[in-house]
């Protein structure tokens, strides 16, 4: 026999052991599990080599981009400037207070009027006149100042006013003020009348009240007057003052 022959005989004996048929079922399983695994690889490896070509770009971008520099200053605002010399300007007269002039006198311009007040240290509180001498208002040449009154004859000034338009002694009603409360002492309403006064009147709240009145020692047409406290509390209050002479006329509207 020859080889061919041997051969042919030898594909012609059916197999000493038989094969049992596939499973299919289970071969398509484990494909499409292989299949999965490789996506999964594939796209991580995806995923990866993206990430690397980014980082690369941004690098690449990066090498390519020159080095950002600081701005210069803008020429309108120049960080550093030289000092400019400036011609001494000639000091301004300061412009005249509307109401108070300058401090008073240490010394009262006639006589002190006690207001039978005690207030700060026991000192007595007092009512006088001081002397005015200002070029912007020659037709005021006094004021009124309530002031502290020590046992040594000294004073402690509280509130000063006066008039500041016109003359001081023209007729009528001038300097009113007070009603304040000044370091702990009520200052009560005080003013003075130009004109033969004897009386001086007003109504707080429709209720008449009277002031104590008292002729200036340097002038007895000038009457200085004040108010209780307790029946005045403010120069607001007041509606209106009212002056009579000494027959009882009325001498203001």
């Amino acid at each position: 026999m020859t080889d061919l022959e041997t051969l042919r005989s030898a594909l012609r004996e059916p197999p000493a052991e038989g094969f049992a048929e596939p499973d299919l079922d289970a071969i398509m399983t484990k494909g499409r599990r292989i299949r999965r695994r490789r996506r999964l690889a594939t796209g991580g490896g995806g995923i990866a080599a993206a990430v690397v070509t980014v980082l690369v770009i941004v690098g690449a971008v990066a090498l390519k981009e020159p080095a950002q520099r600081p701005l210069p200053p803008a020429a309108s605002a120049p960080a550093v400037s030289a000092p400019v010399a400036s011609s001494p300007v000639p000091p301004q007269p300061a412009p005249a207070s509307p109401t108070i002039t300058a401090a008073p006198a240490d010394r009262p311009f006639g006589e002190p009027i006690p207001l039978g007040v005690k207030g700060e240290g026991g000192r007595e509180l007092v009512l006088y006149a001081f002397a005015i001498e200002e070029p912007q208002m020659p037709d005021v040449s006094f004021g009124l100042q309530v002031a502290y009154r020590s046992q040594s004859g000294e004073y402690d000034a509280l509130l000063a006013s006066n008039e500041f338009k016109g003359s001081d002694r023209s007729f009528g009603f001038h300097a009113v003020d007070g009603g304040d409360v000044i370091r702990g002492t009520f200052v009560p309403v005080f003013g003075y009348f130009a004109g033969p006064a004897a009386r001086i009147t007003s109504t707080v709240r429709g209720k008449p009240v009277e002031a104590k009145a008292i002729p200036w020692s340097e002038d007895p047409s000038v009457v200085i007057f004040w108010f209780d406290g307790a029946q005045v509390e403010s120069a607001g209050v007041l509606t209106p003052l009212v002056a009579y002479d000494a027959k009882g006329q009325r001498l203001t509207k």
